[in-house]
């Protein structure tokens, strides 16, 4: 959520950002609710020291034995008054959060312009294409025929987009997720086991609510939801807290299953694990102070890279353009792994950086040196990374002529020592 100060000094530059992000908003309306409001407290302020200025002279005429009464009458009319008026105050604040609260987060001056995500812009790629001597197969032919993967079974038991991970394919999706968690826990992350429900409160903090509530899965019963990811319950962590600057930045990273409806989008990717409602994912969430929080953006960035390069993966890396960013994010990239079957990349984590829009809304401050009143801290988040497209990947990139997928060597001690995965 953004500053209402800063909507007021920069209203133009606030519609433009939002239309940018094809989010239109009604900055008019939000302008002259906010206009409305401090007149009403310009003029609750004027009458509430009316007030007591006549309750002064009322005690005096009490005690000097005069008539006060005209006067009582005419402050309990202006009592009533001000009690009125504190009620179209609220109306008004009500008005206003409303608006807020669908006002899109601002690009940071370097997110590039564009008109969709074919104007993101390419930072760099790593790493080189593998060349085949056949024709290689894509992920679902090639996990179908070592039994590893069984999407229609899922669909039997679910529905389409879930898919059941079996024998060495349920060992190899285990052992991404315990390589990564051991990989960036290694690198100073604190370790989360999150639940997989949450509130209505978690994900209005982090921005899913209201504008995405048509993508989740919900349990209406209890009024809570699946995670869409664990950016949702580990950043609400610190929801309501406040922080001393010295134990800034927070790093953690969680394993959690994500569940996405993907409303409206079907038909496109839809193979295999290219689009699918339930996958896995590791997460890494940092709280930082805002200051550094771009500097730990591309510190971010480069832990979810490590995983790639330590799997031996092709990919690159795309700074999304305006119109590509997330509701809250500020700037954020793009990671993707080379399908060399698919013939494309294949996303396979988003490093954002959000600023305080996220800590506004869950109110996450932290209490800076001396006497400085307590700031918003910056939050950011990352894929570290989502198991399905790396699952794909995987077994694209490393399958043989044989019909047999070698395993990287770090991940074969997670592997039981299996080196390579053949027809059972």
């Amino acid at each position: 959520m953004l500053d209402i100060q800063i909507i007021r000094e920069n209203p133009q530059m606030i519609n433009e950002a939002a239309n940018n992000k094809k989010n239109p908003i009604d900055i008019d309306s939000i302008i002259n609710l906010d206009n409305e409001k401090r007149d009403i407290i310009r003029e609750v302020e004027k009458l509430k020291n009316q007030r007591n200025v006549s309750s002064q002279k009322i005690a005096v005429l009490k005690k000097q034995k005069q008539d006060a009464s005209k006067l009582i009458e005419e402050m309990k009319s202006v009592s009533d008054t001000i009690k009125n008026m504190d009620l179209q105050l609220a109306q008004k604040e009500q008005q206003i959060h409303e608006h807020l609260i669908r006002i899109p987060n601002i690009p940071h001056k370097s997110v590039p312009h564009g008109e969709s995500e074919k104007d993101n812009a390419v930072v760099y790629e790593w790493g080189d294409a593998r060349e085949f001597s056949f024709e290689p197969k894509d992920h679902l032919e090639i996990g179908t025929a070592l039994g590893i993967i069984d999407f229609p079974r899922g669909a039997k038991i679910t529905g389409a987009g879930f898919p059941v991970y079996k024998g060495a394919g349920a060992l190899l999706e285990r052992a991404l997720i315990n390589f990564m968690l051991d990989t960036h826990s290694g690198n100073g992350y604190t370790e989360i086991f999150p639940p997989f429900l949450v509130n209505r409160a978690s994900l209005f903090g982090t921005g899913q609510l209201p504008k995405s509530e048509d993508q989740m899965y919900y349990i209406n019963e209890d009024d809570l939801f699946c995670i869409p990811t664990a950016e949702v319950p580990v950043t609400n962590l610190m929801r309501e807290e406040m922080i001393d600057f010295v134990d800034l930045p927070l790093k953690f990273c969680a394993y959690s299953a994500c569940f996405r409806r993907e409303a409206g989008s079907y038909g496109k990717d839809t193979k295999g694990f290219l689009r699918v409602h339930q996958f896995n994912k590791v997460e890494l969430v940092k709280i930082v102070l805002p200051e550094e929080s771009y500097e730990e953006l591309e510190l971010l960035r480069k832990d979810a890279e490590s995983i790639l390069k330590l799997l031996g993966l092709k990919y690159r890396v795309l700074m999304l353009c305006d119109a590509d960013l997330s509701f809250a994010a500020a700037k954020c990239y793009d990671l993707e792994a080379w399908a060399p079957a698919e013939q494309k990349y294949l996303e396979v984590s988003s490093c954002s950086n959000f600023e305080d829009f996220q800590a506004r809304r869950m109110n996450i401050r932290f209490r800076p040196q001396g006497k400085e009143k307590p700031r918003f801290v910056h939050t950011l988040n990352g894929s570290g990374l989502a198991t399905a497209r790396i699952l794909a990947a995987l077994l694209e990139n490393y399958q043989t002529e044989q019909g047999t997928v070698l395993i990287p060597e770090v991940l074969q001690p997670y592997m039981h020592g299996i080196k390579e995965i053949g027809p059972r």
